[in-house]
């Protein structure tokens, strides 16, 4: 038995699952050393075979030096495309930061085992907890579907269109503050309002020592508000993935 292979079509899954690896080398966790680099490409191959349809019907230059060109502009544009959603899915571990500092840990370091570096103790929670959240509710299925959707917004053998390159990073990143700072700003009110409290009772009792005695309450404090704002970690989560699907569409062309 002979089986034969449209050649044109071969190249153009190909080229497909170049894209989403540069999507999958980009993005955390899949950017993790712990996801082996075989383990990328091998579910970079399995999702390209979920767009298999679309990438059959696109029209692939077959030339060596064509062929090498679209290989680059395929990378360039799933990471471009890992880029936005990185930023946007980091704004949860951003407002966990935030946390740190008004709240006083941010003296204290940890490991953040996705990034692979040094991060403050809530940074490093509420990036693990978003990631959590994002597998256990769905959402993953979600921004990878997102993902697969823009071969038919960008087809393989088509450029993107860059004229509105600088409008899609500079909504990313005031989306990406937006949300961090609407997150953190609960707590970071009552971290100012506790300050201004103990500033105050240290003008009407200067022989208490505030220092004693502010260290233990913003802890309390923190970690009680804190608690009391993981309530909306979920929707927050939600709203960003509506942000991703948007900030990738607009870099296929769409936006």
């Amino acid at each position: 038995m002979t089986i034969s292979l449209a050649g044109e079509a071969y190249v153009g899954y190909l080229l497909g699952s170049v894209r989403i690896l540069a999507w999958l080398v980009v993005v955390p966790p899949f950017s993790s050393r712990s996801f082996p680099s075989s383990v990328k490409v091998v579910l970079a191959l399995g999702l390209a075979m979920a767009s298999t349809p679309a990438l059959a019907e696109t029209q692939v230059p077959m030339q060596a030096f064509a062929l090498v060109v679209e290989v680059v502009t395929q990378v360039a544009i799933g990471a471009a495309m890992g880029l936005v959603t990185m930023i946007l899915l980091a704004a949860i571990g951003a407002a966990g930061s935030l946390i740190d500092v008004f709240g006083g840990f941010s003296l204290a370091q940890g490991f953040d085992p996705l990034s692979m570096n040094s991060s403050t103790v809530f940074g490093t929670f509420h990036q693990l907890m978003a990631t959590t959240l994002l597998f256990v509710t769905g959402l993953h299925l979600i921004v990878v579907g997102g993902l697969l959707k823009t071969f038919q917004a960008l087809p393989i053998g088509e450029s993107p269109d860059l004229s509105g390159g600088s409008q899609v990073v500079i909504s990313v990143f005031e989306m990406f503050f937006v949300v961090a700072v609407q997150i953190a700003l609960p707590v970071i009110a009552v971290m100012f309002m506790a300050d201004l409290g103990l500033a105050l009772l240290t003008k009407v009792a200067p022989q208490l020592n505030a220092i004693n005695v502010m260290f233990p309450a913003k802890v309390g404090l923190t970690l009680l508000v804190l608690g009391m704002s993981f309530t909306v970690l979920p929707g927050a989560l939600e709203r960003l993935v509506e942000h991703v699907l948007d900030a990738m569409a607009a870099v296929a062309g769409l936006g």
